[in-house]
């Protein structure tokens, strides 16, 4: 008896197993996230509960948020003067910002459009000086600013020396080198100088990395603390770091929760300035990518 040829069955790809998606896939991503973030976050977080307590439970172990801050804010504010150093870093911040940001942009102007001899080790002398921190040159420069310049306790000493800034330039230089060279050249050809070019095709083009670049130098005009102590003498022209802490007393009174409140309400105008240029600042560093 003939056996029935049994025809195998046609062999079909095997469907791909469903995936789970949805939040329950990525939770643990979530977690490591929200953790993360609470641990940055905490000191931040600790400063503002202490802020809102009162002198006798500040210094204790409790971590629940009290009602005294504007009692705290208003013993900061004009018992220690807060508002007047506040007043005072802000005008050193904008002159410093507004600069370097000047300065920045003439810098890389000239090291992109310009030819000189050494233009290379010229830019990396500016770069190097990335390497050189304010600490090794403080004596030297407390010597030139307050011996031959005579500007001690003055707006001007803690406002020239920062005015030049080599981030600001290597970020300016890069941008302008994703720059097409043709504009430069149709410029040149219908008689644009070279400011008129910064200031009619350059600046319009750059608005993201001079948004990136105000917000850095902001926040750093903004927290100085070194050299304005060794430099000013006098309180009415200290910005509000040294003036933060001058209020911790070393004999052991400090009142912790106005030093806090005073702490939450200098963070406002970085905070501010950020918020302001986040979009710039995203996108500032994106060198040549501004859309």
């Amino acid at each position: 008896m003939a056996r029935k040829a049994v025809s195998a069955a046609p062999a079909y790809p095997t469907a791909p197993r469903p995936t789970k998606t949805g939040p329950a896939r990525h939770l643990w991503i979530h977690v490591v996230l929200i953790i993360a973030v609470v641990v940055i976050a905490s000191p931040l977080l600790f400063a503002l509960i202490k802020a809102t307590q009162a002198s006798d439970v500040v210094i204790g172990p409790s971590l629940l948020p009290g009602t005294h801050f504007l009692e705290n804010l208003a013993s900061v504010w004009n018992g220690a003067h807060l508002g007047r150093y506040m007043t005072n870093s802000l005008i050193v911040t904008v002159c410093v910002t507004f600069g370097k940001t000047v300065l920045s942009l003439l810098a890389a102007l000239a090291f992109v459009y310009f030819r000189f001899p050494l233009k290379s080790l010229a830019f990396a002398l500016v770069l190097f000086t990335l390497m050189l921190p304010t600490e090794l040159l403080i004596v030297a420069l407390f010597d030139l600013i307050s011996g031959t310049l005579k500007w001690a306790d003055s707006y001007a000493a803690i406002i020239v020396p920062f005015l030049a800034s080599a981030t600001g330039t290597f970020l300016f230089r890069q941008h302008f080198l994703n720059i097409p060279a043709s504009l430069a050249d149709a410029a040149r050809i219908d008689g644009c100088g070279p400011l008129t070019f910064l200031s009619r095709v350059l600046i319009p083009m750059s608005w993201n990395t001079i948004g990136a670049m105000a917000v850095i130098q902001f926040v750093s005009a903004w927290d100085q603390y070194l050299w304005p102590l060794v430099i000013m003498q006098s309180d009415d022209k200290q910005v509000v770091q040294v003036g933060l802490r001058r209020l911790i007393d070393a004999g052991g009174q400090t009142d912790w929760g106005a030093v806090m409140a005073g702490a939450m309400i200098t963070l406002v105008p970085p905070l501010l300035i950020f918020t302001l240029l986040q979009e710039q600042f995203s996108k500032g560093f994106a060198l040549g990518q501004d859309k």
